[in-house]
């Protein structure tokens, strides 16, 4: 398991909880002795336009710092899922997060979308076609699914219990790459007040099983939500540790 990271994503970009101080370090802190942390370069703006329109990218623009970390962040979910795609899982733990963005508008302290930025520049590469994409996060990844709703070959599941997650890796049969669009919000001590921290293991766990015996274990999974710095931490930590 590769971290894709770089120290730009400590900056205070915004006001909202995404952006917050300290909450890229409390993850830093539970996993850089785990694992080995690499750079991502930033994505081109032909990347962004992928799944963007240009009136988006043109508003992101006037916002300069939120333009260069969000390219920034884009660029972590690419380099991310080439590792994926070559069989070894890689974790981008990037901000500003992406699920809320659509093809023309975004949300949510949200400005690009990380994964569908990721998994159609490798469909056009022609790397993978079929993509499941397991979105854990509290909050519906509206932008995800709305960049998708016409690509039959690309399948969003958003989770319901870990009951739905195990129908849903048992009613997609076939793809050759899973992305994990990972919130943390879900946590009893977050948000949703709803997961332990021992239930991102066994997610991180059924997932790892199913890439495994599906696409070859190409799995990459994407930072999202996640507010409670004591456990933000911790919770990465169960996840990757269910991946590995």
């Amino acid at each position: 398991m590769k971290i894709i990271f770089h120290e730009n994503f400590k900056l205070v970009y915004d006001y909202d909880p995404a952006a917050a101080r300290g909450r890229m370090e409390c993850i830093v802190e539970e996993l850089q002795d785990a694992y080995e942390f690499i750079e991502p370069q930033p994505a081109k703006e032909s990347d962004i336009l992928l799944v963007h329109e240009a009136a988006l990218l043109n508003w992101v623009q006037s916002k300069p710092m939120i333009y260069e970390l969000a390219l920034l962040s884009a660029g972590g979910a690419i380099k991310a899922a080439h590792l994926a795609a070559q069989g070894e899982p890689a974790f981008a733990l990037i901000r500003p997060p992406g699920h809320h963005a659509s093809s023309s508008n975004t949300w949510g302290f949200c400005w690009f979308n990380n994964v569908a930025v990721a998994v159609e520049k490798l469909r056009r590469q022609g790397l993978v076609n079929k993509v499941l994409i397991v979105d854990i996060d509290l909050h519906f990844g509206d932008g995800t699914s709305n960049i998708f709703e016409d690509v039959p070959e690309v399948f969003y599941y958003h989770l319901y219990g870990l009951q739905g997650l195990e129908e849903c890796l048992k009613f997609y049969k076939e793809c050759d790459l899973v992305a994990i669009s990972a919130g943390f919000d879900m946590h009893k001590k977050d948000w949703g007040l709803l997961l332990s921290t021992e239930d991102y293991t066994t997610i991180g766990k059924m997932i790892a099983a199913y890439a495994r015996r599906v696409c070859g274990g190409r799995v990459f999974a994407v930072l999202e939500g996640g507010y409670n710095h004591r456990v933000l931490g911790k919770n990465v930590k169960a996840l990757l540790e269910g991946l590995d």
